[in-house]
């Protein structure tokens, strides 16, 4: 540590455990026309995993954080503490998921609250690291897009910082690592249950499944680390592969309304069910894709018995008045509230995957001109997180991921709206099918599990979760959430 001219040591940091981010001490770039380098970098722990804080130093010498977030970045400046904001320990530790409170004149919705340790630092920073002890980190966002921090790494004085969030094409980046440093393969991290060779190629991934047993192993605290996992056993002999394979590319327009068509490469497979609140409940099942894009970061494309959509988390909140929610200035109502859970997973993933992780889900549709607008709450006790995004047609993704013809029938969810007598004869047929297909699946032994192979075939999604769904209780035609996640997708901080 520099005291005026004189360097005291404060301690010994631990080594920074390689997770491969794309950024490095060196690199440069701009932000709003200023020019910046990244001088020093904070490594992270918490519960759901790691995360980085880069320290971007700009020529006219002011300090800002470049940090993680969900899969993206929130680029954000310390500030002194507004006098309204929580402040001390035990104010940061009564906060709550969830929870609306104050702070610079603003009203923020609390997104997460973890308890973090310092694991190494690196390079240049504008105050002294903390080496030792853990601390209190609040998350928090509002409904113009901002990003706020609350923390107590200084115990006397808590920390405020603000900022929103970036894409790393947005700050034309130099000096990046070149992609081949990306992957872990080369360490020789292996299966801690069966020792296969697990092949990790994006550089936040936090879980990945083995491609052998189907084990979910925790990756968070790098190769060197004693890999947590847990096995999965709940999708029958094989197991259920996903309609789109896992590494495909495709070309979409995920974003604002005439953007062009970006590659989104599919790295991740989730299955997921709600949670009935009786056994005279139905349960719900959908799938869920994790895409990638090199300067986009993530999205979900959703697979729901209702049709196809994606979303994508978003850095702030929508405003809730009852049942409606309204974001970026256009009105969503509430469809669906219900618990949820994973049930089978299959790829790479940026959060740290938990045997049958829960959350509790609330479903917007938007309407009127934006109809297909679509919005998801899903919230843990640690955090809460929105997407929002708008529905896709299943032709367009199977253009899009180059499906096979003679597959696309399994992709198939949504119907056309009916306008003619032809329409409702054609609704009728769809209604009866989709009737049959929930008498199946509400006794989905083996006799039930035969008739839908029958009828859709061997190969389709419908037969492999009758397979896989042995507790009789049924489907719900509709719901399913609308992608997002909660559980450890973690904060910027």
């Amino acid at each position: 540590m520099r005291d005026g001219e004189a360097l005291r040591r404060i301690g010994v940091s631990a080594e920074l455990f390689e997770d491969h981010s794309p950024l490095q001490l060196g690199a440069s770039g701009q932000r709003q026309g200023l020019a910046f380098t990244l001088v020093g970098r904070l490594q992270y722990r918490y519960e759901g995993g790691t995360w980085n804080e880069w320290h971007a130093l700009f020529d006219n010498g002011r300090s800002a954080w470049l940090s993680e977030d969900n899969g993206a970045y929130v680029f954000a400046f310390d500030a002194p503490l507004p006098a309204d904001a929580p402040a001390g320990v035990s104010a940061l530790n009564s906060l709550r998921v969830g929870q609306r409170t104050l702070a610079d004149g603003r009203a923020w919705d609390v997104a997460s609250v973890v308890r973090a340790k310092l694991l190494a630092a690196q390079g240049e920073l504008p105050r002294a690291p903390r080496l030792d002890g853990d601390f209190t980190v609040v998350d928090l966002r509002n409904s113009v897009g901002e990003v706020a921090t609350l923390d107590g790494i200084d115990p006397v004085q808590t920390g405020w910082s603000a900022g929103r969030s970036v894409a790393l094409s947005e700050l034309a980046l130099q000096g990046l690592k070149e992609a081949g440093e990306k992957t872990l393969s080369a360490r020789g991290v292996a299966c801690p249950n069966c020792g296969n060779a697990l092949e990790v190629k994006l550089s936040s991934t936090q879980s990945i499944t083995c491609g052998q047993c189907a084990s979910v192993v925790d990756v968070s605290g790098g190769a060197g680390a004693d890999l947590q996992h847990y096995q999965q056993n709940n999708a029958g002999e094989a197991g259920g592969e996903p309609l789109i394979p896992l590494g495909r590319t495709g070309k979409l327009a995920l974003g604002e309304a005439g953007g062009a068509p970006q590659p989104w490469q599919a790295v991740g497979y989730v299955e997921r069910c709600d949670i009935p609140e009786s056994d005279e409940d139905e349960t719900s099942f959908w799938r869920e894709y994790l895409l990638f894009n090199t300067t986009q970061g993530f999205a979900f494309l959703v697979d729901t018995n209702d049709g196809w959509s994606w979303v994508k988390p978003l850095t702030g909140v929508p405003v809730v008045k009852g049942d409606k929610a309204i974001w970026q200035g256009r009105d969503y109502r509430k469809r669906w509230s219900y618990s949820a859970k994973v049930t089978w997973v299959q790829g790479e993933f940026y959060w740290r995957l938990q045997r049958d992780e829960r959350a509790l889900v609330i479903d917007y549709e938007g309407s009127g001109a934006h109809a297909q607008g679509r919005l998801s709450r899903e919230q843990t006790g640690l955090e809460v997180t929105w997407s929002g995004g708008e529905t896709l047609a299943a032709e367009v993704v199977a253009e899009a991921f180059g499906i096979a013809p003679a597959q696309r029938a399994a992709l198939q969810r949504d119907a056309a709206p009916i306008s003619s007598g032809a329409g409702v004869a054609k609704a009728l047929v769809i209604l009866a099918a989709v009737l049959i297909l929930v008498l199946m699946l509400s006794r989905c032994g083996a006799d039930g599990c035969d008739q839908v192979r029958d009828t859709f075939g061997a190969a389709s999604n419908e037969f492999q979760q009758c397979q896989r769904s042995n507790s009789g209780s049924g489907v719900r035609t509709g719901g399913g959430s609308y992608g997002g996640w909660s559980s450890g997708g973690g904060g910027h901080k």
